[in-house]
């Protein structure tokens, strides 16, 4: 049995509407992040060292990193789907997302996000979060530009990983100003699956 330990509002929202989107039988363990730190609790570092989410358990497998797990689980159970064939330019495109995601996608994200829980006033880091920030936003709206999808004009992990900035984004009342990402948003939301990895997360299901 595959097993999901979840952190409440984190990035491995993504890999409920993976499991969700496979079909695959899963036992998620939740934790709740702390209500004044907002911090993982520290029941999650008897499951890795790192004490972060998301962790996949699979057999003897102990897997983190979404996009690590990402990968696994489409390459592992997919059986053809959320995944281009191996050896064409889509296939390379759908690696290059899936890494943007995690890496170009979501430090000046973060940094925004951290700035503004600590209030601060900088030299240097805002305006540098700010225009990473909208260099990005601007690369993603032009990247989507008549496309439903990133990679092939079908659902893939590449989008599953993305949904989570796509998400935060839409909570942060963004997507108006940028047309293609707005629209993509609703795309995503036509996934049952991902609907339901909502429901999930947010304890309705």
């Amino acid at each position: 049995m595959i097993k999901l330990h979840h952190l409440n509002q984190s990035r491995s929202k993504r890999i409920i509407w993976l499991l969700e989107e496979l079909g695959l039988s899963y036992e998620m363990v939740p934790y709740q992040r702390d209500a004044v730190t907002f911090l993982a609790p520290p029941e999650l570092k008897s499951v890795h060292p790192l004490g972060k989410s998301p962790v996949l358990e699979d057999g003897d497998l102990v897997l983190t990193e979404s996009g690590a797990i990402t990968e696994y689980l489409i390459e592992t159970y997919g059986e053809g789907r959320l995944a281009p064939q191996r050896g064409t330019p889509e296939y390379a495109a759908y690696v290059q997302w899936i890494h943007f995601a995690e890496s170009s996608a979501m430090l000046p994200m973060l940094l925004k996000m951290f700035l503004e829980k600590d209030g601060c006033e900088t030299n240097f880091l805002a305006g540098y979060a700010d225009k990473e920030m909208m260099s990005i936003l601007s690369y993603l709206e032009q990247s989507l530009a008549g496309k439903k999808y990133l990679v092939a004009e079908q659902l893939s992990g590449a989008d599953i990983m993305m949904s989570f900035m796509i998400e935060i984004l839409y909570q942060k009342g963004v997507l108006p100003s940028f047309p293609n990402l707005a629209r993509y948003e609703k795309q995503l939301l036509s996934h049952e699956s991902y609907v339901r990895s909502n429901e999930i997360e947010s304890g309705k299901r």
